[in-house]
């Protein structure tokens, strides 16, 4: 635990090295229109390119975060810092088509699984009560901060220069990063210190731990949504630009996209200090469930005049996003003692297992239903996240209440 007067300094350090860790990792959602035409790829393909970075998460995730309760979190996240800015400088130099561009993602998605759910285990474990909480809350939304900075610096760079460029450029982030987290975070001289009873990867108890398994398969429908929405929506203003008069306004899709991301950090802080006030379990049902309203008309409206849908794509990013730190900060609430890191694999696990199937699913029912060239095909897409999306509030009812 760090001495009282740390707590702010701790949360924003690891805070801003999140978002510079993630300053690649939105890269390729960015800038997938221009690789649909450049390698000539399917919407199936693009959904495997967005989501297999997901998969790569999910298949180091049990491993990395579990390591935690084992290994001082701080040596995991600085070597997964490491590999993410290689997976970067990789995909900048050797990426030549559909295969290469996936083990690359691949490699990027393992880089994540040892840097987002370790620093939120630091905090986690050096930190406690309300400032646990809200610092957890702050490090959950500090995803959407980088998620969205990455829209924008990619779709900057590569109008000036070229994708290469930045993907190459945006690869510096995670060296900051490193460089950040080794000298302004402490080492914690007592982590591993009192090891949990059970073997690496068994998990059974997490899994009988019903209020917590509530919140993990919660959280796998948020981020089934979540990411499909996230990977798509430059392609989807894409084609909603070309419905509209003249082409429209001529804003940039990249930059909507930025805004869209970045609107998702106050949404899911205050979301969690809402559920503090009146109730967690009720605060997710509700935002989840207007997130589903707002995702039912997305798609359709998609010729409707672009300020309007904008907009509508502003209110999107603040319901999709307002239930994530609340969701996160009850799991580490009602983690099992001694098993906080087991629990958080199990949580990433299955929770981006849901960021893997989501990007796909989207693409896929874009294929189904003429290639995305109509509204009611991307209305038919945005349906289907959205419907997801209320499985959430049924698995934290059906899985018993805790309070947290």
């Amino acid at each position: 635990m760090v001495a009282p007067s740390r707590p702010v300094r701790l949360t924003v350090t690891l805070c801003l090295a999140e978002v510079l860790g993630m300053a690649g990792v939105a890269t390729f959602a960015a800038l997938l229109p221009g690789f649909l035409d450049l390698w000539h790829l399917s919407k199936t393909d693009g959904g495997w390119l967005n989501g297999v970075f997901f998969g790569g998460y999910v298949a180091a995730v049990p491993v990395l975060v579990t390591l935690t309760d084992r290994v001082e979190p701080r040596r995991i996240h600085l070597v997964s810092m490491a590999l993410t800015a290689l997976a970067g400088l990789g995909f900048a130099l050797a990426a030549q088509g559909f295969w290469s561009a996936l083990a690359w993602r691949v490699v990027a998605g393992i880089g994540l699984a040892g840097t987002y759910m370790p620093g939120m285990k630091i905090l986690g474990d050096r930190l406690a009560g309300h400032a646990q909480s809200r610092g957890v809350a702050f490090y959950a939304a500090s995803f959407s901060v980088g998620w969205s900075l990455s829209f924008l610096v990619a779709g900057e760079i590569a109008a000036v220069l070229d994708w290469r460029w930045a993907f190459g450029l945006c690869a510096l982030g995670p060296v900051v990063a490193l460089l950040l987290v080794g000298l302004g975070v402490p080492r914690d001289d007592g982590a591993g210190a009192h090891r949990p009873p059970t073997h690496l990867l068994d998990f059974r108890p997490v899994l009988a731990c019903r209020p917590a398994m509530g919140y993990v398969l919660a959280y796998a429908a948020h981020n089934f949504e979540l990411f499909a929405a996230r990977s798509w929506i430059v392609v989807f203003l894409v084609f909603a630009q070309g419905l509209q008069p003249g082409g429209g306004p001529g804003w940039s899709a990249t930059v909507i996209a930025t805004v869209f991301t970045l609107i998702g950090m106050p949404a899911s802080v205050l979301g969690n200090e809402a559920a503090v006030r009146l109730g967690r379990m009720r605060v997710i049902a509700v935002v989840m469930l207007a997130s589903t309203a707002v995702a039912s008309a997305m798609g359709f409206l998609a010729a409707v005049p672009f300020p309007l849908l904008v907009a509508l794509c502003f209110l999107y990013g603040a319901t999709v996003t307002g239930d994530s730190a609340a969701i996160t900060a009850g799991l580490v609430a009602v983690a099992p003692p001694g098993l906080r890191g087991a629990t958080m694999a199990v949580h990433a696990s299955l929770g981006f297992a849901g960021s893997f199937l989501g990007p796909l699913a989207f693409g896929m029912v874009l294929d189904a239903t003429g290639g995305g060239h109509s509204p009611a095909s991307w209305g038919v897409a945005f349906l289907a996240m959205g419907a997801a999306a209320a499985l959430g509030p049924l698995a934290l009812a059906g899985l018993g209440r805790q309070k947290s």
